[in-house]
Protein backbone atom coordinates (compact mmCIF):
# COMPACT_ATOMS: atom_id res chain seq x y z
CA UNK A 1 0.00 0.00 0.00
CA UNK A 2 2.92 2.36 0.52
CA UNK A 3 3.08 3.13 -3.19
CA UNK A 4 -0.51 4.38 -3.03
CA UNK A 5 0.37 7.29 -0.71
CA UNK A 6 1.46 10.40 -2.65
CA UNK A 7 5.04 11.45 -1.89
CA UNK A 8 3.92 15.05 -1.50
CA UNK A 9 1.59 14.02 1.34
CA UNK A 10 4.43 12.16 3.09
CA UNK A 11 6.69 15.23 2.87
CA UNK A 12 3.93 17.52 4.13
CA UNK A 13 3.22 15.14 7.01
CA UNK A 14 6.88 15.11 8.08
CA UNK A 15 6.90 18.93 8.01
CA UNK A 16 3.89 19.00 10.34
CA UNK A 17 5.20 16.51 12.89
CA UNK A 18 7.08 17.88 15.92
CA UNK A 19 9.79 15.22 16.15
CA UNK A 20 10.74 16.09 19.74
CA UNK A 21 7.11 15.87 20.83
CA UNK A 22 6.61 12.57 19.00
CA UNK A 23 9.70 10.90 20.46
CA UNK A 24 9.22 12.58 23.86
CA UNK A 25 5.79 10.96 24.15
CA UNK A 26 7.50 7.56 24.13
CA UNK A 27 10.85 8.07 25.87
CA UNK A 28 12.29 10.69 28.26
CA UNK A 29 14.16 13.46 26.44
CA UNK A 30 16.47 16.04 28.00
CA UNK A 31 17.15 19.43 26.44
CA UNK A 32 20.70 19.92 25.15
CA UNK A 33 20.93 23.34 23.52
CA UNK A 34 18.71 23.36 20.45
CA UNK A 35 18.61 19.55 20.48
CA UNK A 36 17.51 16.76 22.80
CA UNK A 37 19.31 13.75 24.23
CA UNK A 38 18.14 10.45 25.70
CA UNK A 39 19.18 6.89 26.31
CA UNK A 40 18.61 5.05 23.05
CA UNK A 41 15.37 3.05 22.89
CA UNK A 42 16.88 0.67 20.33
CA UNK A 43 19.78 -0.70 22.38
CA UNK A 44 20.83 -0.96 26.03
CA UNK A 45 23.10 1.82 27.24
CA UNK A 46 23.96 3.61 30.49
CA UNK A 47 24.84 7.03 29.12
CA UNK A 48 22.63 8.91 26.63
CA UNK A 49 23.91 8.80 23.05
CA UNK A 50 20.53 9.20 21.30
CA UNK A 51 20.21 12.70 19.79
CA UNK A 52 17.07 14.34 18.38
CA UNK A 53 17.35 17.30 15.97
CA UNK A 54 13.84 18.78 15.62
CA UNK A 55 15.10 21.58 13.35
CA UNK A 56 16.54 19.03 10.92
CA UNK A 57 13.75 16.48 11.36
CA UNK A 58 15.93 13.49 12.23
CA UNK A 59 17.32 11.49 15.16
CA UNK A 60 20.67 9.73 15.45
CA UNK A 61 22.21 7.37 17.99
CA UNK A 62 25.99 7.52 18.25
CA UNK A 63 25.98 4.20 20.10
CA UNK A 64 24.17 1.85 17.71
CA UNK A 65 23.86 4.03 14.59
CA UNK A 66 20.04 4.17 14.55
CA UNK A 67 19.03 7.08 12.34
CA UNK A 68 15.91 8.36 10.60
CA UNK A 69 12.87 10.63 10.53
CA UNK A 70 9.48 10.50 12.26
CA UNK A 71 8.19 7.68 10.06
CA UNK A 72 11.23 5.48 10.61
CA UNK A 73 11.09 6.11 14.38
CA UNK A 74 7.45 4.99 14.59
CA UNK A 75 8.21 1.96 12.41
CA UNK A 76 11.15 0.87 14.57
CA UNK A 77 9.63 1.73 17.94
CA UNK A 78 6.14 0.35 17.30
CA UNK A 79 7.12 -2.44 14.91
CA UNK A 80 4.83 -1.13 12.14
CA UNK A 81 4.96 -1.21 8.36
CA UNK A 82 5.34 1.96 6.29
CA UNK A 83 1.63 2.44 5.64
CA UNK A 84 0.67 1.86 9.28
CA UNK A 85 3.35 4.30 10.45
CA UNK A 86 2.09 6.99 8.06
CA UNK A 87 -1.47 6.45 9.29
CA UNK A 88 -0.34 6.71 12.92
CA UNK A 89 1.38 10.06 12.24
CA UNK A 90 -1.57 11.29 10.17
CA UNK A 91 -3.92 10.60 13.10
CA UNK A 92 -1.67 12.61 15.41
CA UNK A 93 -1.67 15.49 12.93
CA UNK A 94 -5.44 15.32 12.33
CA UNK A 95 -4.98 14.42 8.66
CA UNK A 96 -6.50 11.74 6.45
CA UNK A 97 -4.20 9.70 4.23
CA UNK A 98 -5.26 10.35 0.60
CA UNK A 99 -5.45 6.81 -0.76
CA UNK A 100 -7.07 6.36 -4.15
CA UNK A 101 -10.63 5.00 -4.10
CA UNK A 102 -9.82 1.34 -4.84
CA UNK A 103 -7.11 1.24 -2.18
CA UNK A 104 -9.44 2.90 0.33
CA UNK A 105 -12.06 0.22 -0.27
CA UNK A 106 -9.50 -2.57 0.18
CA UNK A 107 -8.28 -1.08 3.46
CA UNK A 108 -11.81 -0.62 4.77
CA UNK A 109 -12.67 -4.20 3.84
CA UNK A 110 -9.58 -5.52 5.62
CA UNK A 111 -10.42 -3.50 8.73
CA UNK A 112 -13.96 -4.87 8.75
CA UNK A 113 -12.64 -8.45 8.63
CA UNK A 114 -10.01 -7.93 11.35
CA UNK A 115 -12.57 -6.14 13.56
CA UNK A 116 -14.81 -9.21 13.31
CA UNK A 117 -11.89 -11.55 14.05
CA UNK A 118 -10.83 -9.40 17.02
CA UNK A 119 -14.38 -9.79 18.35
CA UNK A 120 -14.13 -13.57 17.93
CA UNK A 121 -10.80 -13.57 19.78
CA UNK A 122 -12.33 -11.68 22.70
CA UNK A 123 -15.28 -14.07 22.72
CA UNK A 124 -13.03 -17.16 22.84
CA UNK A 125 -10.80 -15.60 25.53
CA UNK A 126 -13.85 -14.77 27.65
CA UNK A 127 -15.27 -18.28 27.17
CA UNK A 128 -12.05 -19.74 28.57
CA UNK A 129 -12.75 -17.89 31.83
CA UNK A 130 -16.38 -19.02 31.93
CA UNK A 131 -18.00 -22.20 33.23
CA UNK A 132 -17.80 -23.93 29.84
CA UNK A 133 -14.04 -23.41 29.73
CA UNK A 134 -13.20 -25.54 32.78
CA UNK A 135 -11.93 -28.49 30.72
CA UNK A 136 -9.78 -26.15 28.58
CA UNK A 137 -8.38 -24.46 31.72
CA UNK A 138 -7.47 -27.87 33.16
CA UNK A 139 -5.74 -28.82 29.90
CA UNK A 140 -3.68 -25.60 29.87
CA UNK A 141 -2.79 -26.05 33.53
CA UNK A 142 -1.55 -29.59 32.79
CA UNK A 143 0.63 -28.11 30.04
CA UNK A 144 2.18 -25.82 32.65
CA UNK A 145 0.83 -22.46 31.41
CA UNK A 146 0.07 -19.67 33.88
CA UNK A 147 -2.42 -16.81 33.58
CA UNK A 148 0.23 -14.31 32.41
CA UNK A 149 1.28 -16.23 29.32
CA UNK A 150 -2.34 -17.15 28.55
CA UNK A 151 -3.15 -13.43 28.63
CA UNK A 152 -0.08 -12.52 26.55
CA UNK A 153 -1.08 -14.87 23.72
CA UNK A 154 -4.85 -14.36 24.25
CA UNK A 155 -5.45 -18.10 24.40
CA UNK A 156 -9.17 -18.93 24.38
CA UNK A 157 -11.79 -21.66 24.18
CA UNK A 158 -14.43 -22.37 21.51
CA UNK A 159 -17.56 -23.84 23.13
CA UNK A 160 -18.83 -27.14 21.80
CA UNK A 161 -22.27 -25.91 20.72
CA UNK A 162 -22.47 -25.34 16.97
CA UNK A 163 -23.38 -21.64 16.90
CA UNK A 164 -22.01 -20.18 20.16
CA UNK A 165 -19.92 -17.49 18.42
CA UNK A 166 -22.42 -16.73 15.66
CA UNK A 167 -25.32 -16.28 18.11
CA UNK A 168 -23.50 -13.73 20.26
CA UNK A 169 -22.18 -11.36 17.55
CA UNK A 170 -24.11 -8.49 16.02
CA UNK A 171 -25.52 -8.71 12.51
CA UNK A 172 -22.81 -6.46 11.05
CA UNK A 173 -20.13 -8.95 12.23
CA UNK A 174 -21.85 -12.12 11.08
CA UNK A 175 -21.10 -11.50 7.39
CA UNK A 176 -17.35 -10.86 7.92
CA UNK A 177 -17.08 -13.95 10.16
CA UNK A 178 -18.62 -16.03 7.38
CA UNK A 179 -16.31 -14.40 4.84
CA UNK A 180 -13.21 -15.34 6.84
CA UNK A 181 -14.47 -18.90 7.35
CA UNK A 182 -14.65 -18.55 11.15
CA UNK A 183 -18.35 -19.31 10.70
CA UNK A 184 -19.37 -21.67 7.91
CA UNK A 185 -22.62 -21.54 5.91
CA UNK A 186 -21.68 -24.48 3.72
CA UNK A 187 -24.97 -26.31 4.31
CA UNK A 188 -27.25 -23.31 4.16
CA UNK A 189 -27.19 -22.51 7.86
CA UNK A 190 -24.44 -20.84 9.95
CA UNK A 191 -22.21 -23.09 12.02
CA UNK A 192 -19.04 -22.23 13.96
CA UNK A 193 -15.87 -23.70 12.42
CA UNK A 194 -14.17 -24.14 15.80
CA UNK A 195 -16.00 -26.22 18.39
CA UNK A 196 -14.70 -27.63 21.70
CA UNK A 197 -11.18 -26.47 20.98
CA UNK A 198 -8.43 -24.47 22.71
CA UNK A 199 -8.03 -21.38 20.54
CA UNK A 200 -4.82 -19.63 19.47
CA UNK A 201 -5.35 -16.24 17.77
CA UNK A 202 -2.93 -15.51 14.93
CA UNK A 203 -2.08 -11.80 14.87
CA UNK A 204 -0.40 -9.53 12.33
CA UNK A 205 2.35 -6.97 12.99
CA UNK A 206 -0.17 -4.50 14.45
CA UNK A 207 -1.67 -7.05 16.80
CA UNK A 208 -4.89 -7.40 14.78
CA UNK A 209 -6.36 -10.91 14.66
CA UNK A 210 -6.26 -12.38 11.15
CA UNK A 211 -6.97 -16.07 11.80
CA UNK A 212 -7.12 -18.83 14.42
CA UNK A 213 -5.62 -22.18 15.20
CA UNK A 214 -7.64 -24.61 17.31
CA UNK A 215 -6.56 -27.69 19.28
CA UNK A 216 -9.26 -30.27 19.94
CA UNK A 217 -10.24 -31.30 23.45
CA UNK A 218 -12.20 -34.28 22.16
CA UNK A 219 -11.56 -37.19 19.82
CA UNK A 220 -11.77 -35.26 16.53
CA UNK A 221 -9.75 -36.72 13.66
CA UNK A 222 -7.95 -33.41 13.17
CA UNK A 223 -5.96 -32.59 16.32
CA UNK A 224 -5.31 -29.05 15.05
CA UNK A 225 -7.21 -27.02 12.46
CA UNK A 226 -6.51 -23.52 11.12
CA UNK A 227 -8.73 -20.84 9.65
CA UNK A 228 -9.03 -21.03 5.85
CA UNK A 229 -7.23 -18.40 3.81
CA UNK A 230 -9.00 -15.07 3.35
CA UNK A 231 -8.31 -11.51 2.21
CA UNK A 232 -6.44 -10.89 5.49
CA UNK A 233 -4.87 -14.34 6.05
CA UNK A 234 -2.33 -15.98 3.74
CA UNK A 235 -1.04 -19.06 5.53
CA UNK A 236 2.32 -19.32 3.78
CA UNK A 237 3.30 -15.74 4.67
CA UNK A 238 2.18 -15.51 8.30
CA UNK A 239 4.27 -16.25 11.39
CA UNK A 240 2.62 -17.25 14.65
CA UNK A 241 4.05 -15.51 17.71
CA UNK A 242 5.97 -12.82 15.80
CA UNK A 243 3.82 -9.99 17.15
CA UNK A 244 4.28 -11.22 20.72
CA UNK A 245 8.04 -11.69 20.22
CA UNK A 246 8.40 -8.09 18.98
CA UNK A 247 6.41 -6.85 21.96
CA UNK A 248 8.66 -8.71 24.39
CA UNK A 249 11.99 -7.93 22.68
CA UNK A 250 12.26 -4.47 21.13
CA UNK A 251 15.32 -5.33 19.03
CA UNK A 252 15.02 -8.91 17.78
CA UNK A 253 18.38 -10.28 16.69
CA UNK A 254 17.34 -13.88 16.08
CA UNK A 255 14.24 -16.09 15.88
CA UNK A 256 13.78 -19.69 16.99
CA UNK A 257 11.38 -21.40 14.57
CA UNK A 258 9.44 -24.26 16.17
CA UNK A 259 6.64 -26.47 14.86
CA UNK A 260 3.55 -25.69 16.97
CA UNK A 261 1.54 -23.10 18.87
CA UNK A 262 2.10 -24.81 22.22
CA UNK A 263 5.87 -24.93 21.63
CA UNK A 264 5.92 -21.15 21.16
CA UNK A 265 3.84 -20.49 24.26
CA UNK A 266 5.68 -23.02 26.46
CA UNK A 267 9.03 -21.42 25.58
CA UNK A 268 7.63 -17.96 26.37
CA UNK A 269 6.44 -19.38 29.71
CA UNK A 270 10.12 -20.21 30.36
CA UNK A 271 11.37 -16.74 29.40
CA UNK A 272 12.39 -17.62 25.82
CA UNK A 273 10.42 -14.96 23.98
CA UNK A 274 11.96 -15.18 20.49
CA UNK A 275 10.23 -18.42 19.46
CA UNK A 276 7.77 -18.37 16.54
CA UNK A 277 6.04 -20.96 14.35
CA UNK A 278 5.33 -21.07 10.64
CA UNK A 279 1.85 -22.17 9.57
CA UNK A 280 1.39 -25.29 7.51
CA UNK A 281 3.32 -28.52 7.10
CA UNK A 282 6.66 -27.10 5.95
CA UNK A 283 8.80 -23.99 6.13
CA UNK A 284 8.48 -22.73 2.54
CA UNK A 285 10.19 -19.83 0.80
CA UNK A 286 7.33 -17.41 1.52
CA UNK A 287 7.56 -18.03 5.25
CA UNK A 288 11.37 -17.88 5.11
CA UNK A 289 11.19 -14.54 3.32
CA UNK A 290 8.82 -13.27 6.01
CA UNK A 291 11.25 -14.39 8.72
CA UNK A 292 14.27 -12.84 7.01
CA UNK A 293 12.50 -9.48 6.87
CA UNK A 294 12.68 -9.48 10.66
CA UNK A 295 16.13 -10.91 11.48
CA UNK A 296 19.32 -12.21 9.82
CA UNK A 297 19.76 -15.10 12.26
CA UNK A 298 17.28 -17.99 12.32
CA UNK A 299 17.48 -21.21 14.34
CA UNK A 300 15.16 -23.99 13.13
CA UNK A 301 14.10 -26.34 15.93
CA UNK A 302 12.67 -29.75 15.06
CA UNK A 303 11.87 -32.98 16.87
CA UNK A 304 14.62 -35.56 16.57
CA UNK A 305 12.48 -38.24 14.91
CA UNK A 306 12.34 -39.10 11.20
CA UNK A 307 9.50 -36.63 10.59
CA UNK A 308 11.52 -33.89 12.26
CA UNK A 309 14.56 -34.55 10.08
CA UNK A 310 12.39 -34.56 6.95
CA UNK A 311 10.95 -31.18 7.99
CA UNK A 312 14.45 -29.85 8.64
CA UNK A 313 15.59 -31.09 5.21
CA UNK A 314 12.68 -29.27 3.54
CA UNK A 315 13.50 -26.08 5.44
CA UNK A 316 17.15 -26.34 4.39
CA UNK A 317 16.23 -27.05 0.77
CA UNK A 318 13.93 -24.00 0.64
CA UNK A 319 16.50 -21.80 2.37
CA UNK A 320 19.38 -22.50 -0.05
CA UNK A 321 18.05 -20.25 -2.83
CA UNK A 322 17.70 -17.37 -0.34
CA UNK A 323 21.10 -17.71 1.31
CA UNK A 324 23.44 -14.74 1.06
CA UNK A 325 26.47 -13.48 2.94
CA UNK A 326 25.44 -12.15 6.34
CA UNK A 327 22.60 -14.64 6.88
CA UNK A 328 23.05 -17.16 9.65
CA UNK A 329 20.82 -20.26 9.64
CA UNK A 330 21.17 -23.06 12.19
CA UNK A 331 19.40 -26.34 12.96
CA UNK A 332 18.57 -27.59 16.45
CA UNK A 333 17.47 -31.24 16.42
CA UNK A 334 15.98 -32.33 19.74
CA UNK A 335 16.34 -35.79 21.30
CA UNK A 336 14.00 -38.38 19.81
CA UNK A 337 10.62 -38.33 21.53
CA UNK A 338 10.99 -34.73 22.75
CA UNK A 339 9.59 -31.42 21.52
CA UNK A 340 10.35 -27.88 22.78
CA UNK A 341 7.30 -27.92 25.06
CA UNK A 342 8.23 -31.12 26.90
CA UNK A 343 11.99 -30.58 26.89
CA UNK A 344 12.04 -27.03 28.27
CA UNK A 345 9.78 -28.12 31.12
CA UNK A 346 11.99 -31.14 31.80
CA UNK A 347 15.45 -29.51 31.74
CA UNK A 348 14.74 -25.80 32.35
CA UNK A 349 15.45 -22.50 30.61
CA UNK A 350 19.25 -22.37 30.95
CA UNK A 351 19.78 -25.86 29.54
CA UNK A 352 17.46 -25.17 26.60
CA UNK A 353 19.21 -21.88 25.84
CA UNK A 354 22.53 -23.76 25.71
CA UNK A 355 21.00 -26.09 23.15
CA UNK A 356 20.02 -23.06 21.05
CA UNK A 357 23.52 -21.59 21.32
CA UNK A 358 25.03 -24.89 20.18
CA UNK A 359 22.74 -25.36 17.17
CA UNK A 360 24.34 -26.72 13.98
CA UNK A 361 25.14 -24.20 11.20
CA UNK A 362 23.43 -24.81 7.85
CA UNK A 363 26.70 -25.75 6.12
CA UNK A 364 27.56 -28.44 8.67
CA UNK A 365 23.98 -29.74 8.74
CA UNK A 366 23.97 -30.08 4.94
CA UNK A 367 27.17 -32.11 4.78
CA UNK A 368 26.27 -34.21 7.84
CA UNK A 369 22.94 -35.18 6.29
CA UNK A 370 24.29 -35.85 2.81
CA UNK A 371 27.14 -38.01 4.12
CA UNK A 372 24.90 -40.20 6.29
CA UNK A 373 25.52 -43.87 5.56
CA UNK A 374 28.71 -43.14 3.59
CA UNK A 375 32.28 -44.18 4.31
CA UNK A 376 34.35 -41.32 2.93
CA UNK A 377 37.47 -43.50 2.91
CA UNK A 378 35.98 -45.20 -0.15
CA UNK A 379 36.25 -43.40 -3.52
CA UNK A 380 32.77 -44.61 -4.50
CA UNK A 381 31.24 -43.05 -1.41
CA UNK A 382 33.07 -39.77 -1.93
CA UNK A 383 31.62 -39.70 -5.43
CA UNK A 384 28.17 -40.37 -3.97
CA UNK A 385 28.58 -37.45 -1.54
CA UNK A 386 29.42 -35.11 -4.39
CA UNK A 387 26.44 -36.37 -6.40
CA UNK A 388 24.18 -35.59 -3.43
CA UNK A 389 25.67 -32.25 -2.34
CA UNK A 390 26.50 -30.56 -5.66
CA UNK A 391 22.85 -30.04 -6.80
CA UNK A 392 22.08 -28.43 -3.43
CA UNK A 393 25.04 -26.04 -3.63
CA UNK A 394 24.05 -25.10 -7.17
CA UNK A 395 20.77 -23.75 -5.80
CA UNK A 396 22.60 -21.10 -3.79
CA UNK A 397 23.25 -17.62 -5.20
CA UNK A 398 26.89 -16.70 -5.71
CA UNK A 399 28.40 -15.60 -2.41
CA UNK A 400 31.38 -16.16 -0.15
CA UNK A 401 29.30 -18.69 1.79
CA UNK A 402 28.60 -20.69 -1.37
CA UNK A 403 32.28 -20.64 -2.32
CA UNK A 404 33.27 -21.80 1.16
CA UNK A 405 30.73 -24.64 1.10
CA UNK A 406 31.91 -25.68 -2.36
CA UNK A 407 35.46 -25.73 -1.02
CA UNK A 408 34.30 -27.91 1.88
CA UNK A 409 32.66 -30.34 -0.52
CA UNK A 410 35.91 -30.63 -2.49
CA UNK A 411 37.82 -31.23 0.73
CA UNK A 412 35.44 -33.99 1.82
CA UNK A 413 35.39 -35.59 -1.62
CA UNK A 414 39.09 -35.09 -2.31
CA UNK A 415 39.99 -38.14 -0.26
CA UNK A 416 42.77 -36.94 2.00
CA UNK A 417 43.01 -40.38 3.57
CA UNK A 418 45.85 -42.58 4.70
CA UNK A 419 45.61 -44.91 1.73
CA UNK A 420 46.19 -41.97 -0.63
CA UNK A 421 48.97 -40.34 1.38
CA UNK A 422 50.98 -43.44 2.28
CA UNK A 423 54.61 -43.48 1.28
CA UNK A 424 55.63 -45.17 -1.94
CA UNK A 425 57.10 -48.61 -1.36
CA UNK A 426 60.43 -49.52 -3.00
CA UNK A 427 59.87 -50.72 -6.52
CA UNK A 428 56.30 -49.41 -6.62
CA UNK A 429 55.30 -47.93 -9.98
CA UNK A 430 54.10 -44.29 -9.92
CA UNK A 431 52.61 -44.21 -13.42
CA UNK A 432 54.73 -41.28 -14.50
CA UNK A 433 54.33 -39.59 -11.07
CA UNK A 434 50.91 -38.37 -12.16
CA UNK A 435 48.55 -37.28 -9.35
CA UNK A 436 44.82 -37.56 -9.91
CA UNK A 437 43.80 -36.03 -6.62
CA UNK A 438 41.81 -32.81 -6.82
CA UNK A 439 44.09 -29.85 -6.32
CA UNK A 440 42.55 -27.32 -3.97
CA UNK A 441 43.40 -23.65 -3.84
CA UNK A 442 42.90 -21.61 -0.73
CA UNK A 443 39.83 -19.45 -1.24
CA UNK A 444 39.80 -15.78 -0.40
CA UNK A 445 37.56 -15.69 2.66
CA UNK A 446 35.58 -12.49 3.20
CA UNK A 447 34.10 -12.00 6.64
CA UNK A 448 31.74 -9.31 7.83
CA UNK A 449 33.43 -6.32 9.45
CA UNK A 450 32.36 -7.22 13.00
CA UNK A 451 33.89 -10.72 12.75
CA UNK A 452 37.06 -9.30 11.16
CA UNK A 453 37.60 -6.97 14.14
CA UNK A 454 36.93 -9.78 16.64
CA UNK A 455 39.50 -12.03 14.93
CA UNK A 456 41.98 -9.14 14.83
CA UNK A 457 41.55 -8.62 18.58
CA UNK A 458 42.51 -12.27 19.15
CA UNK A 459 45.65 -11.73 17.08
CA UNK A 460 46.46 -8.28 18.50
CA UNK A 461 44.63 -7.39 21.74
CA UNK A 462 46.44 -4.05 21.86
CA UNK A 463 44.01 -2.85 19.15
CA UNK A 464 41.19 -2.82 21.71
CA UNK A 465 41.07 0.92 22.37
CA UNK A 466 41.00 1.69 18.62
CA UNK A 467 38.20 -0.84 18.09
CA UNK A 468 36.11 0.70 20.89
CA UNK A 469 36.56 4.16 19.37
CA UNK A 470 35.43 2.88 15.96
CA UNK A 471 32.50 0.87 17.37
CA UNK A 472 31.10 3.91 19.17
CA UNK A 473 30.55 5.50 15.77
CA UNK A 474 28.68 2.57 14.20
CA UNK A 475 25.98 0.09 15.21
CA UNK A 476 27.57 -2.63 13.05
CA UNK A 477 30.35 -3.57 15.49
CA UNK A 478 28.34 -4.76 18.50
CA UNK A 479 30.33 -7.99 19.05
CA UNK A 480 33.72 -6.37 18.51
CA UNK A 481 32.87 -3.54 20.91
CA UNK A 482 31.88 -5.93 23.70
CA UNK A 483 35.03 -8.03 23.16
CA UNK A 484 37.30 -4.96 23.05
CA UNK A 485 35.76 -3.38 26.16
CA UNK A 486 36.29 -6.65 28.04
CA UNK A 487 39.96 -6.73 26.93
CA UNK A 488 40.44 -3.17 28.18
CA UNK A 489 38.71 -3.94 31.48
CA UNK A 490 41.07 -6.89 32.06
CA UNK A 491 44.07 -4.81 30.87
CA UNK A 492 45.13 -7.57 28.46
CA UNK A 493 47.94 -6.49 26.16
CA UNK A 494 49.16 -9.62 24.37
CA UNK A 495 47.75 -12.71 22.70
CA UNK A 496 49.19 -15.20 25.18
CA UNK A 497 47.49 -13.48 28.14
CA UNK A 498 44.23 -13.25 26.16
CA UNK A 499 44.18 -16.97 25.31
CA UNK A 500 45.09 -17.96 28.88
CA UNK A 501 42.36 -15.74 30.35
CA UNK A 502 39.70 -17.08 27.94
CA UNK A 503 40.74 -20.63 28.80
CA UNK A 504 40.77 -20.26 32.60
CA UNK A 505 38.04 -17.68 33.28
CA UNK A 506 34.66 -19.49 33.19
CA UNK A 507 32.64 -16.26 32.99
CA UNK A 508 34.69 -15.01 30.02
CA UNK A 509 34.55 -18.42 28.36
CA UNK A 510 30.76 -18.57 28.63
CA UNK A 511 30.43 -14.99 27.36
CA UNK A 512 32.62 -15.38 24.28
CA UNK A 513 32.23 -19.12 23.60
CA UNK A 514 30.04 -18.56 20.52
CA UNK A 515 31.83 -15.46 19.23
CA UNK A 516 32.99 -17.14 16.02
CA UNK A 517 30.21 -19.69 15.48
CA UNK A 518 29.14 -18.19 12.16
CA UNK A 519 32.66 -18.36 10.64
CA UNK A 520 33.23 -21.32 8.34
CA UNK A 521 36.89 -20.61 7.48
CA UNK A 522 39.39 -18.34 9.26
CA UNK A 523 41.67 -16.22 7.05
CA UNK A 524 45.38 -15.90 7.65
CA UNK A 525 46.74 -13.64 10.39
CA UNK A 526 48.11 -11.20 7.83
CA UNK A 527 44.77 -10.83 6.02
CA UNK A 528 42.91 -10.48 9.30
CA UNK A 529 45.15 -7.69 10.58
CA UNK A 530 45.20 -5.96 7.18
CA UNK A 531 41.41 -6.00 7.10
CA UNK A 532 41.22 -4.58 10.61
CA UNK A 533 43.76 -1.85 9.85
CA UNK A 534 41.75 -0.86 6.82
CA UNK A 535 38.66 -0.46 9.00
CA UNK A 536 40.44 1.39 11.78
CA UNK A 537 42.61 3.70 9.67
CA UNK A 538 41.46 3.56 6.04
CA UNK A 539 43.66 6.46 4.91
CA UNK A 540 46.79 5.15 6.63
CA UNK A 541 46.18 1.66 5.24
CA UNK A 542 45.90 3.00 1.71
CA UNK A 543 49.18 4.87 2.15
CA UNK A 544 50.85 1.74 3.58
CA UNK A 545 49.77 -0.37 0.60
CA UNK A 546 50.94 2.30 -1.82
CA UNK A 547 54.38 2.44 -0.20
CA UNK A 548 54.63 -1.37 -0.17
CA UNK A 549 53.84 -1.46 -3.88
CA UNK A 550 56.46 1.19 -4.50
CA UNK A 551 59.17 -0.71 -2.62
CA UNK A 552 58.40 -4.05 -4.23
CA UNK A 553 58.05 -2.79 -7.79
CA UNK A 554 60.77 -0.21 -7.98
CA UNK A 555 63.62 -2.74 -7.67
CA UNK A 556 64.39 -5.97 -9.47
CA UNK A 557 64.79 -8.04 -6.32
CA UNK A 558 64.87 -7.73 -2.55
CA UNK A 559 68.65 -7.93 -2.70
CA UNK A 560 68.68 -4.56 -4.47
CA UNK A 561 66.98 -2.82 -1.51
CA UNK A 562 69.08 -0.70 0.80
CA UNK A 563 69.23 -1.69 4.53
CA UNK A 564 66.90 1.22 5.33
CA UNK A 565 64.40 0.11 2.67
CA UNK A 566 64.51 -3.48 3.92
CA UNK A 567 63.79 -2.30 7.45
CA UNK A 568 60.91 -0.16 6.19
CA UNK A 569 59.54 -3.11 4.19
CA UNK A 570 59.58 -5.32 7.30
CA UNK A 571 57.74 -2.69 9.31
CA UNK A 572 55.12 -2.09 6.64
CA UNK A 573 54.42 -5.80 6.12
CA UNK A 574 54.21 -6.58 9.83
CA UNK A 575 57.48 -8.56 9.76
CA UNK A 576 60.18 -8.84 12.44
CA UNK A 577 63.92 -8.97 12.49
CA UNK A 578 63.90 -12.67 13.40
Amino acid sequence: MSGLIPQRFVEDLLDRVDLAELIGSRITLKKAGANYKARCPFHDEKTPSFNVRPDKGFYHCFGCGAHGDAISFVREFEGLGFTDAVEELARRAGLEVPYDQSARQEIQQARTLTDALDYASRFYHSALRGQQGELARDYLKQRGLDDNVIELYQVGFAPGSGTALYDTCSSDLQGPLIETGTVSDKYGRPRDLFRNRVMFPIRNSRGKTIAFGGRTLGDDKAKYINSPESDVFHKSREIYGLYEAKQAIRQLDKLLVVEGYMDVIALAQHDIHFAVATLGTATNQDSLTALLRQVRHIVFCFDGDQAGYRAADRAMDNALELMADGLHLQFLMLPDGEDPDTLVRKEGTDAFRKRIEGATPLSRYLFDRQSEGLDLKLPEHRGELRARAEPLLNKMPRSTLRDAMWHEMLRLCGGRNEWQNRRQQPGQKRYGDRRDRVQEDRIDVRLNKDSTLCLALVEAPDMASEVVDLARQSRHFRLARGFAEWILERQIGDQRTLVRTLATDKQARDRFYNLFDGIEHIPSREKTLAGARELLSPNQEAARKQRLTSLLSSKRSLADLSPEERQELKALSGGTDD
